[in-house]
């Protein structure tokens, strides 16, 4: 409570003082001329094998006090993150020349042979300051490149030549003094806002709002470093030509680690240091494409709940204006969906399964929409590493309670009232999506293991998230089952026949056009689907989280209408078992996203080397899909009972 009264109050000092105020991320540090500034480092990461690794697993230069962890969230370890202290040390603007980092042991044969892999395998470093990921840039054909982080070497003429000299470019804007009161932070954060007026400090106090590398491949001698210690002055000049390697690395044969600094300042303001994050190539084009997509969609989706609602009111209409004798007749020569009254509400078969998958896709969706609304509101954004996952999980446990009670009312509703068997319902609804994300998970983990990737769940986490899924999970869906024992069940309009009624040979299989609705809504996301397939797999940062609130709104609408119409559809040529396919008819996309899954593996992720990495990629996909097929399939069976309910509900037959 204490944290968040500081926010309120911070962010209303910021408002009233005229300035605006970057909500999401990370607080602003402030630091004075020579004040220490450390450099972090990330996994080693690459497009190439989507498998981090530690940067330490190289022979690369160790910091003088020994490799140490730095804070970690629960998403952080999920996403693969291994955040480390450097050797690397820079003096707020202070600039720095030929510093010595070290020199490493010789090469061994197995060092040597690693660091050629990673090399082909395009790995990259990833270096962070002041929560900045080093970005880098490059220029071809006149066109400017951005990319976070820098290749640990290149191959050249079957020779590979490591990056052994960095040159650091870090932009640095004056801190603007304003009447803001000093706030106390958390954490690292020591002075948030440092106090204005009179009482202010005359000392100007600097913030990082930019961080970029530029690697080299530098000729040292071996026998000038012998005696320099880290942080020393490297006796020659060093020249950083980006367009040249000097010194191939070979078997038995150390290698110098070198960097320097400059400080520049900068008009950029600090709320607005990720834009150069944010703002990738091809961002407008992709913008555009959404926006052309979202209009499409919406009229393609109002001229279906158009035409729909025309045809079921004038059904509707029709009949009720009959007088009494007149539907008495109409009774005896019924059509289409009024034949099937007497088993429209029949039960489904395996309705427990029905049940629990229901319970489980609520429990999906509305962590996905509470999510993605917290994420709109900037409170997830990218400079808050690991805390997307973080609240997913958090609000996933916490509706437990809706997939519990949602699950138990709908088993007592088909059985009619009946209690018997729902502690059994709500326990399965609990276990049933999180043991299959436990399976795919710990068979992807064991293949992670064996490559000692950093991605790999640790045995201590593992064991952490199984006592939060039956420490929490768990007893929070039993007691949403209890809560849904309790609630009366939904009573049916009209009384089922205790005899089936035989549907009739229909033209076309029922389940191809259940299998087909599923386009419809694919056409809702699938360039957005771009954007976060990209995120995942190419290393670009996700932030347009609020185009996809707007699809994820878009989503639920389609996938309502499509169930609705199909649902209709089948009623009208007397198939009265609607209950598994209206829960398919919109759940069918998963389908359409595994096979965008499969073409993307193949077209974009072209570099995907061996079989380990894409059995990684096809298990994860398989995880997301299965996801979404509960949430999407969920929208479109309890949009179809309600308007089951509602239909049968509304006219009186006998």
């Amino acid at each position: 409570m204490a944290s968040f009264g500081i926010w309120v109050l911070t962010i209303f000092l910021a408002f009233q003082s005229g300035y605006g105020f970057y909500l999401p991320g990370s607080y602003p540090h402030k630091y004075k001329v020579g004040d220490p500034l450390s450099v972090k480092v990330n996994s080693l990461t690459s497009i190439d094998t989507e498998m981090p690794f530690s940067y330490y697993s190289l022979p690369f230069c160790k910091p003088a006090e020994g490799v140490k962890d730095s804070a970690e969230n629960l998403g952080e370890l999920l996403m693969g993150d291994r955040i480390e202290n450097s050797p690397y040390r820079f003096k707020m603007y202070t600039n720095e020349t030929l510093i010595f980092l070290c020199q490493s042991g010789k090469l061994s044969a197995d060092e040597f042979k690693l660091l050629k892999e990673r090399i082909d395998e395009m790995y990259q470093v990833n270096l962070i300051l002041d929560n900045l990921p080093a970005i880098r840039y490059t220029v071809k054909e006149g066109f400017v490149s951005r990319w976070t982080g820098y290749p640990i070497g290149v191959k050249f003429q079957d020779m590979y030549y490591v990056f052994n000299h960095l040159k650091f470019k870090v932009l640095v804007h004056k801190y603007e003094e304003t009447n803001v009161a000093r706030v106390m932070g958390t954490g690292d954060a020591v002075d948030v806002f440092p106090s204005g007026g009179k009482g202010g400090s005359d000392v100007p106090g600097y913030m990082v709002v930019g961080f970029e590398v530029i690697p080299c491949s530098v000729m040292h001698n071996g026998n000038v470093v012998k005696d320099l210690k880290m942080y020393d002055k490297y006796p020659s000049e060093i020249k950083c030509d980006t367009t040249t390697v000097t010194v191939p690395i070979k078997e038995g044969e150390p290698i110098v680690f070198t960097y320097e600094v400059a400080f520049e300042e900068s008009d950029i303001k600090w709320p607005s240091r990720w834009d150069a994050y944010l703002k990738m190539e091809g961002s407008k084009v992709h913008w555009f494409s959404i926006l052309n997509s979202l209009m499409v969609i919406t009229f393609l989706a109002g001229i279906v709940l158009v035409i729909f609602l025309r045809t079921v009111r004038r059904d509707l209409t029709r009949y009720e204006e009959l007088d009494k004798e007149a539907q008495a007749q109409m009774n005896e020569e019924l059509s289409g969906w009024k034949l099937v009254v007497g088993d429209v509400f029949r039960a489904p078969s395996h309705p427990a399964l029905l049940c629990i998958m229901v319970g489980d896709g609520v429990q999906i969706l509305g962590m996905g929409v509470v999510t993605i609304l917290f994420a709109a509101l900037g409170f997830m954004s990218p400079a808050s590493r690991g805390t997307l996952i973080t609240g997913m999980l958090f609000f996933y446990m916490i509706l437990g309670i809706a997939a519990g009670y949602v699950a138990v009312r709908l088993w007592r509703t088909i059985g009619c009232g009946d209690h018997k068997g729902w502690a059994s319902v709500a326990w399965k609804a609990a276990c049933f999506f999180p043991g299959i994300a436990f399976l795919i998970l710990t068979i992807l983990n064991f293949l992670l293991w064996g490559s000692h990737s950093t991605g790999a769940i640790p045995f201590s986490l593992f064991v952490i998230l199984l006592l939060l899924w039956f420490c929490i999970s768990v007893p929070l869906t039993l007691v949403g089952g209890y809560f849904g024992a309790k609630a009366p069940h939904i009573e049916y309009p009209v009384r089922t026949n205790q005899i089936p009624r035989e549907i009739p040979a229909q033209k076309y299989p029922s389940w191809l056009l259940v299998l087909g609705a599923g386009t419809l809504p694919f056409g809702t996301l699938f360039i957005e689907l771009f954007f976060i397939m990209s995120s995942i797999w190419m290393g670009r940062v996700y932030y347009v989280f609020g185009f996809l609130l707007i699809v994820m709104v878009l989503l639920v609408v389609v996938c309502a209408e499509v169930s609705l119409v199909l649902t209709y559809m089948h009623l009208c040529v007397e198939d009265w078992k609607w209950w598994w396919k209206s829960f398919f008819a919109s759940g069918s996309v998963a389908i359409y996203i595994f096979l965008y899954s499969v073409n993307y593996l193949i077209f974009d992720l072209k570099s995907l080397s061996g079989p380990v990495s894409a059995t990684l990629y096809l298990g994860y996909s398989l995880f997301m899909v299965l996801a979404i097929m509960l949430a999407t399939g969920t929208i479109g069976f309890l949009s179809s009972f309600w308007f089951v309910h509602y239909l049968f509900s509304s006219v009186k037959l006998d």
